[in-house]
């Protein structure tokens, strides 16, 4: 064999790999506590971006007559004052809400009455009218 084989196809002893050692990790840094604040409400929503808020906390029904109830309602002062702007009056917050609050609850009271008079036709009593003629006509 020549040099060149003689260099190149003689065994070499297998190194043994050498393991540095493992660093320790470094030292974490204390978390800072986080402050964590409270979620504000829808209400300190709207109020702090000056929208009216209203919004029905709960609903109390007799039990005995379930057509009986109350409504608690939740507002903020921009409300309240859109609703006097709007014409509702009262001693206090409390009673121009009442009011907002009644009419709405009639106007779903008569749009419920108109619909159900759309669907329930009611049937002609017995109404006559007879045309006179010169602008004149008789009913019976």
């Amino acid at each position: 064999m020549g040099i060149f084989n003689k260099l190149f196809n003689k065994e070499q002893p297998i190194k043994e790999e050498t393991t540095l050692p493992t660093p320790e990790p470094a030292p974490k840094a204390p978390r800072a506590k986080k402050t964590t604040q409270p979620k504000k409400t829808p209400k300190q929503i709207a109020t702090e971006k000056g929208e009216p808020y209203v919004n029905i906390i709960s609903v109390e029904l007799d039990p005995e007559n379930i057509g009986n109830g109350a409504f608690e309602l939740d507002w903020n002062d921009f409300f309240v004052a859109k609703l006097v702007r709007s014409g509702y009056k009262g001693k206090d917050d409390s009673q121009i809400v009442d009011q907002w609050f009644q009419d709405v609850c009639r106007n779903v009271v008569m749009e419920t009455f108109e619909q159900y008079e759309a669907n329930n036709p009611r049937p002609v009593t017995g109404v006559r009218r007879k045309d006179l003629g010169d602008g004149r006509s008789e009913v019976s």
